[in-house]
């Protein structure tokens, strides 16, 4: 496919003939990396007509940069950036100066400066990534997913594909999700109250759109997920946090003028204990005292390995006060973005209401493969696979653990599944200076303090996600972090004594 004749335009202020003009304009959009090597041009009748200029003009032009080097020809076929043009490695726009406008005058609100980690794209880079929600390449069934993707591109699924549901969702999609992935969590609910999200964190800020803003509360786990956190403060609600305990929310601690309580009962984020049976009719019963809404973040509860995975809170709702987030991306991969809202049907007209009003829906082709794949069984193969190795990396990591002196934050052996651990140093030592240290040796963590309010904020916390290291690399791995966070101690001690 030849370069779009679109982008060729002459500047009327330009100097020079409308042949050194084309040249230029040529020529810079080779060094400028804008157009690839072997990318072929417009046809000399097309790019003519485009600029409004002779024919032979352009031909001139073309026959001058093949002699330069900057464009081969090719009989027939036309003419096409030169192999061996001054091209660079990528394309990089030239920043562009004079800029007059005041954005921070501008902006009605700010979406940056919160608390949210960024996650190094060169992550696989390193030797022992233990990096949390990235998904291990080589666990993947992606011969499966290729077929049902496939499937979905055929001629039977082009509507599902290309149609516009506005509103609407896949029904295929809908329908196994009620007949089968709820019933998983003791979940009934009809397709009426069923709405796909661009994952969970979608999810999260649509509930948050409709039942918060100034004057109202919700209540948050303290340490929490961070991303929920920011998007409470751009709404305007106030925060109440809540220190977790080894059960998760204790709900003796609710504000009781709490409109929205969010929480994580099977794998509290990110400390990843579970919530007791006992916490969860408890929690109900605060909810209900109140007259709050309850917010129930389920994610990974399939990546439980040492136990049967408990009923999902909203399984012992009994009066439709619980909104469930779920989430497929976690579980497959992280770039699918596809997750789902289960809650009353007036709230799920409104939820959709308001997605269609930003994106109307998710991608019909996704939509349509996610459906497949869970149909035909891929799905739950996958989970078993993913289950099972990541069962193999934990108990390595167990043991590298305790081989080496390093301390869960909390009793020992209280989680059960996920694909994270959360852990301690000696409360002296700033993960976040230490995960810089480790980085040059190989080594990714994920300092915890993030997770905390700037009011409780600890910096000695950090998780460990096993999900995309493999479990030969995990011994050494722990051993570097162990030996960094002792190098650390040992520095740090005298200064310390005498405090």
């Amino acid at each position: 496919m030849a370069i779009s004749v679109e982008t060729f335009f002459l500047k009327s202020d330009a100097q020079g003939t409308l042949q050194s003009q084309i040249q230029e304009i040529i020529a810079a959009g080779i060094l400028s990396g804008r157009f690839g090597v072997g990318e072929k041009m417009p046809s000399s009748r097309r790019l003519a007509a485009q600029l409004s200029v002779s024919r032979i003009t352009v031909t001139l032009a073309y026959t001058e940069l093949v002699a330069n080097d900057y464009l081969t020809s090719q009989g027939r076929s036309g003419y096409f950036v030169s192999q061996t043009a001054p091209v660079p490695p990528s394309y990089a726009p030239a920043l562009r100066g004079g800029e007059q406008i005041d954005w921070g005058q501008k902006l009605t609100n700010n979406y940056i400066g919160g608390d949210t980690p960024r996650k190094p794209q060169d992550w696989r880079n390193l030797r022992y990534p233990f990096i949390y929600g990235e998904a291990d390449a080589t666990l993947f069934d992606h011969m499966n997913w290729r077929q049902c993707a496939l499937r979905a591109l055929g001629k039977k699924d082009f509507a599902a594909m290309t149609g516009d549901y506005f509103d609407q969702d896949d029904p295929l999609l809908i329908e196994h999700i009620a007949r089968h992935t709820l019933p998983r969590r003791g979940i009934t609910a009809r397709p009426e109250e069923i709405l796909i999200t661009m994952g969970a964190q979608n999810g999260l800020w649509l509930v948050a759109q409709l039942l918060l803003g100034r004057g109202r509360k919700a209540t948050v786990e303290d340490p929490g997920y961070y991303m929920l956190r920011d998007q409470l403060n751009h709404i305007g609600c106030t925060i109440n946090t809540v220190p977790v305990d080894a059960h998760g929310l204790p709900p003796e601690m609710i504000a009781a003028d709490s409109h929205v309580i969010f929480t994580t009962p099977s794998h509290q984020s990110p400390t990843t204990v579970t919530m007791p049976m006992e916490r969860r009719k408890a929690l109900l019963n605060r909810a209900q005292e109140i007259d709050a809404i309850i917010v129930e973040d389920d994610y990974e509860f399939e990546m439980t390995f040492q136990a049967n995975p408990s009923p999902a809170l909203k399984s012992i709702d009994s009066d439709g006060r619980v909104v469930y987030v779920g989430s497929f991306s976690k579980s497959l991969f992280p770039g699918l973005r596809l997750g789902y809202l289960v809650g009353s049907e007036t709230f799920i007209r409104h939820a959709r209401a308001l997605r269609a009003s930003v994106l109307r829906h998710a991608p019909g082709h996704v939509q349509r493969t996610i459906a497949y794949f869970l149909s035909l069984g891929h799905y739950d193969a996958q989970i078993r696979k993913t289950g099972k190795i990541l069962g193999e990396r934990r108990a390595v990591l167990d043991k590298a653990i305790a081989d080496y002196g390093l301390s869960l934050a909390g009793p020992k052996g209280r989680t059960g599944g996920g694909s994270s651990l959360w852990m301690q140093a000696p409360d002296f030592v700033d993960m976040t200076e230490l995960a810089s240290t480790l980085r040059s040796k190989g080594v990714m963590i994920e300092p915890g303090a993030a997770f905390f309010t700037s009011d409780t904020r600890l910096k000695h916390f950090y998780r460990l996600g096993y999900s995309s290291i493999p479990k030969d690399r995990i011994p050494k791995g722990i051993e570097i972090l162990a030996q960094t966070i002792e190098s650390t101690q040992a520095a740090k001690w005298p200064q310390q004594r005498r405090v």
